[in-house]
């Protein structure tokens, strides 16, 4: 879609090159959202291809994926043979129900910004403890957890004039057994329910439910919990509040699908068994 109200678009090549930041700014990523529709309050783009940001770095650390990262090259990531709960990002990405063309051109940094409920790149981030480096006007790096990031639909922790540079996953969570379950009420719909399971090798076990709320939620146990403190610690941390209610699925559906999930999660990983 045109955008007939931008009267310019700025492509810095380096951080020192970006403008202020000003009321009807916005930043350019991949662009499959901000094209998608009309624009009416945005007058100048950033385009933040030009500073040439790795997609994906891999340290002792962990991964930091940059906020640039295609869709298309997070897939075709392959990750340390230790890195167990890597098998996570290829069913995130497909998740992302989109042509070839969107593949190549939405990206990590956008689906995080872009903060839908239903956006796999914040499950994927959220269950792995990923960490944003958000990059402010004044010159300095704020550090956020993906759960802090994201608030709520289309809202996250963003202030004016700050950019998502990028998006660290470390090595403690990437070397966890995982396992997830999504649903929508299509095959080819948007998720209506999504949940991702974690267990560390000490017995830690997490469930990080997306898309059937309306911002992240983390639920943690010491142990692998039975299905009664399951069934109340979910009650407790899944209100009528938390809940998402759109047309892509009613909240007593997706309620009733976490629960379910949830369940089958914690029986699939507690059949794997402790390292």
């Amino acid at each position: 879609m045109d955008l007939n109200t931008v009267e310019a678009v700025i492509r810095p090549g380096m951080r020192s090159e970006l403008p202020a930041w000003r009321p009807g700014d916005a930043w350019l990523g991949g662009g499959t959202w901000l094209f998608s529709e009309p624009q009416p309050a945005l007058h100048r783009l950033v385009d933040l291809a030009g500073l040439g940001w790795a997609p994906l770095t891999v340290t002792e650390a962990g991964l930091t994926i940059a906020a640039t990262c295609t869709i298309a090259e997070l897939n075709r990531f392959t990750p340390p043979a230790a890195w167990t709960a890597a098998g996570l990002i290829g069913p995130c990405c497909r998740a992302l129900l989109g042509s070839f063309k969107i593949w190549n051109l939405a990206t990590v940094g956008g689906n995080l910004c872009l903060a839908l409920p239903a956006g796999p790149m914040i499950a994927l981030t959220a269950a792995l403890d990923g960490t944003c480096t958000l990059w402010t006007p004044e010159g300095d790096e704020r550090p956020l957890s993906v759960l802090d990031f994201v608030r709520g639909p289309q809202e996250t922790a963003l202030r004016p004039g700050e950019i998502l540079r990028s998006i660290t996953l470390p090595t403690a969570a990437l070397t966890r057994r995982a396992a997830s379950r999504r649903i929508s009420l299509t095959p080819g719909g948007r998720s209506g329910a999504f949940v991702i399971g974690t267990r560390d090798a000490d017995g830690t076990f997490a469930l990080t439910i997306t898309a059937a709320v309306r911002r992240p939620v983390r639920i943690a146990f010491p142990r692998m919990p039975d299905e009664g403190d399951l069934r109340a610690a979910l009650d407790e941390a899944i209100t009528d509040a938390t809940l998402f209610d759109d047309i892509h699925g009613a909240p007593a559906w997706r309620r009733h699908m976490t629960g379910a999930f949830a369940l089958a999660i914690r029986d699939e990983l507690a059949r794997e068994g402790v390292s």
